[in-house]
């Protein structure tokens, strides 16, 4: 069966899709949402509700390649490659490599940057249209270090935030880590904190909540798996596992399985799955006043409602094998030894796919392939941070009005 061609169609039910429907349907187009699980039912579910803003800094930074063999050989590290997936993630890393010198470095530095800047705006404006400050926090974050040697070596990064206007505190005692957050461990003797930092009280909440606007708005929703993607003419088909719909444009959305929607039209993109881990613990487990970064560790503790989430590693290992929750416990035991009054009874545990590319930027643009689908994907950490500001590139790009800022860096062909 075949339906009369909708407007547009967004393929994929996350914060990033979500955003954009609903961005897109402000901006008067009829909007179809489509998503094989629904709404918030992978990363968006469970991440940690965290706008870094302040994350500028890719994960590719030069000399990241010394520290590669260490990956293999420590399955619960902060970042690990599973030895039965080193080879097939080998072009991959090849990719990431070469976005580790310096002459790449800076430029992807330079374009997280902008496009952060850009969200944070996007996300006041989306806040305000919404209407959902009611769901936010903003009581900043503390990045902590264990000794004087540690935070010396941080020293570089908070001058990459000084150049780029990014407020900070640089805290050198116990006692004024303390006056932030209590119960830290003496020895985290040093931190930075960042007043400006934002948390939503619930991703999962936060995402449906838009979604709800989206339908209010006139919006679609279709529950079903996309089988095959392809333009025929000036119209898109989407065939998914019950029917086929037809589009004026497509919006890729869909996260860490976007890459497989591209090679459908022949776009060959190097997306990665980097598989994050936490554990939720329940209300009363800790009193959380801000949320805390464990940098040297690979973690974050957050405050989720009024629980507390404690997640975070990376495990470069794809949407096929089974999850490792031994790396929830070894982050959980770690939260415990740095916050000793943590209560880690009744926790549950999760597993999300985080769709990464090899220099930390997404691919926001039009397919080299079909051009009446646009792709915006591969956001890795920041997607829940980016979404906002992704919505409104993509709206700019549909309107074929000038973007606010460069898309070059952000070029889905650029590998």
């Amino acid at each position: 069966m075949q339906h009369d061609p909708s407007e547009i169609i967004v393929i994929g039910g996350g914060i990033i899709g979500v955003s954009t429907a609903l961005e897109l349907s402000r901006n008067g187009f009829q909007v179809t949402l489509l998503d094989r699980k629904g709404i918030a039912a992978e990363a968006s579910k469970g991440n940690a509700g965290a706008y870094a803003f302040t994350d500028i800094v890719p994960l590719a930074t030069p000399g990241i390649m010394k520290k590669a063999p260490k990956w293999l050989l420590d399955p619960l590290g902060p970042l690990f490659i599973p030895p039965s997936y080193a080879l097939k993630i080998t072009p991959w890393m090849l990719r990431f490599w070469r976005a580790s010198w310096k002459d790449r470095y800076q430029g992807a530095m330079e374009a997280q940057a902008s496009l952060n800047n850009h969200s944070r705006a996007a996300l006041e404006r989306q806040i305000d249209a919404v209407r959902g400050e009611a769901m936010f926090q903003r009581e900043g974050q503390m990045q902590l270090y264990e000794g004087q040697k540690e935070f010396e070596a941080s020293l570089p990064s908070w001058e990459i935030r000084k150049q780029h206007d990014i407020r900070f505190d640089l805290l050198t005692s116990n006692e004024a880590i303390a006056e932030i957050q209590p119960g830290i461990d003496p020895r985290f003797t040093h931190a930075g904190f960042t007043p400006d930092w934002i948390n939503v009280c619930c991703p999962e909440r936060w995402t449906h909540y838009l979604a709800e606007q989206y339908l209010t708005n006139g919006g679609k929703l279709i529950t079903e798996e996309v089988r095959n993607l392809k333009q025929s003419g000036e119209i898109v088909e989407i065939t998914t596992d019950q029917t086929t719909y037809r589009a004026k444009k497509v919006i890729v959305a869909s996260g860490a399985w976007s890459h497989q929607l591209a090679a459908m039209v022949g776009d060959r993109i190097p997306l990665e799955t980097e598989r994050g881990y936490n554990t939720t613990l329940p209300e009363g487990a800790f009193d959380l006043r801000t949320h805390l970064t464990f940098t040297n560790h690979g973690f974050v503790v957050s405050r989720i409602n009024a629980g507390v989430r404690v997640g975070g590693a990376a495990e470069l290992g794809g949407l096929e094998l089974p999850p490792n929750y031994k790396r929830s416990e070894i982050l959980l035991n770690k939260a415990k030894r740095f916050l000793p009054s943590l209560d880690t009874s009744h926790g549950k545990q999760w597993m999300g796919f985080r769709p990464s590319m090899p220099d930390s930027l997404p691919a926001i643009g039009t397919s080299s392939k079909a051009n009446n689908i646009i792709y915006a994907f591969g956001h890795g950490h920041l997607g829940l941070t980016q979404a906002a500001g992704t919505a409104e590139l993509v709206a700019s790009l549909v309107c074929n009005k000038p973007a606010p800022l460069s898309l070059a860096p952000f070029n889905p062909d650029r590998f």
